[in-house]
């Protein structure tokens, strides 16, 4: 898979995320290692920095349940507007966490 590929399979993945859940950034890594040669967290977190913008952004957040400080109040309210379960600030992982296959 190409880098350009990889993009496009990242983008694609978290499009599919259902409104109300997460994947974490190594989640959505995981998810697409088998078929892409790549595990990285952090370049999917670049990914998302660059191109995420197109998709559900605030569906991806890091293994704690939150995004970067600048992002955190536009994307609480897009989890409250989903139902997105919290656990103060951040998303109750346990409950909202996705992953590809599961019901939608």
């Amino acid at each position: 898979m190409t880098p350009d590929e990889y993009v496009e399979a990242v983008l694609e993945l978290v499009d599919r995320i259902p409104a109300g859940r997460v994947m974490s950034y190594g989640a959505v890594a995981d998810a697409l290692a088998e078929r892409s040669g790549r595990a990285s967290a952090r370049l999917v977190g670049s990914i998302m920095a660059r191109h995420g913008g197109a998709v559900g952004w605030h569906r991806v957040v890091n293994a704690a349940g939150a995004l970067p400080p600048r992002l955190a109040a536009e994307a609480r309210a897009r989890w409250l507007a989903e139902g997105t379960p919290l656990r103060g600030d951040r998303v109750d992982m346990r409950t909202a966490g996705w992953w590809p296959g599961e019901g939608m």
